[in-house]
């Protein structure tokens, strides 16, 4: 039997809520000494498991025969082959955490095989919470969002990630930012995709990019842009932009004229 999105996605705010409030309480007791590196600049903390543990537990209570994408792996990931697949980030934003910025974000989202039909993204600084569930639309803080109406590129302001760990394909990716610097109002590098996503699906941004992302950061957030009036997509087509590590999300307006800048920079070979 299908769950009810619409009624799930309100509990799932209040687990997302419940696990920022944790990360907000150890934003001043953070033991920099337990802070441990995945891999190269990619750093997780005790913060990050504890929250995802937490989120788990509710989760599992929530939808029990759901199976489970998580980053820190505090339960067995699962295969596509189950009917859905909660997509976790207990902390999207790790680095800016750890550093005392204030973007970071807990980001849970349901997918039905690829597609996600729930998305939390709760921004903790702000104490903002965006939901969407398919078919019903975005909020924020339960007030209706919808994607920005910018007309052109010249009028639109950009957010992505900059590589940190995997520098392959540099030079397109710099062309890439280059014509996008020149031709927009600007580009911001927030540094918690989740945070970008909602933005995106509210407004704030006009569009979003980032190759070499994973689907527990962005998964959340392709469902709020899309339920916002927004499109996204891979980079260069129309495929999944969940699970194939690069996303391409604009107010739908946008869409094609920037899909045309990485198309005259982005080899399609090009394999995260």
């Amino acid at each position: 039997m299908a769950p009810d999105l619409l009624q799930l996605s309100h509990s799932v705010a209040a687990l997302c809520r419940e696990a920022g409030a944790f990360i907000r309480q150890e934003v001043s007791n953070f033991d920099q000494s337990k802070i441990q590196q995945k891999g190269l600049h990619d750093l997780v903390s005790y913060v990050d498991k504890e929250s995802e543990k937490r989120l788990v537990a509710g989760l599992q209570m929530l939808l029990p025969t759901a199976g489970f994408v998580t980053e820190e792996g505090t339960v067995a990931n699962s295969d596509a082959s189950v009917a859905y697949r909660w997509i976790i980030d207990p902390l999207d934003g790790t680095t800016n955490f750890i550093h005392g910025l204030p973007c970071f974000a807990v980001s849970v989202a349901l997918a039905r095989g690829n597609e996600p039909v729930l998305g939390v993204v709760y921004e903790v600084s702000r104490d903002e919470c965006f939901r969407g569930a398919q078919g019903h639309g975005a909020f924020l803080n339960e007030q209706p969002i919808r994607v920005s109406s910018a007309a052109t590129l010249n009028d639109s302001l950009i957010a992505t990630g900059l590589p940190f760990y995997k520098f392959d394909h540099l030079d397109a990716y710099l062309r890439i930012l280059t014509e996008y610097m020149q031709a927009s109002r600007g580009l911001r590098r927030w540094g918690s995709a989740a945070t970008d996503l909602a933005y995106v699906a509210c407004g704030r941004f006009d569009s979003y990019f980032e190759f070499n992302i994973n689907a527990y950061d962005v998964a959340a957030g392709i469902l709020l842009v899309r339920e916002a009036g927004g499109r996204v997509t891979q980079w260069l087509s129309d495929g999944d932009p969940v699970f194939n590590r690069e996303t391409l999300a604009t107010n739908a307006v946008l869409h094609d004229e920037m899909q045309a800048v990485m198309k005259r920079h982005w080899d399609a070979s090009y394999q995260s």
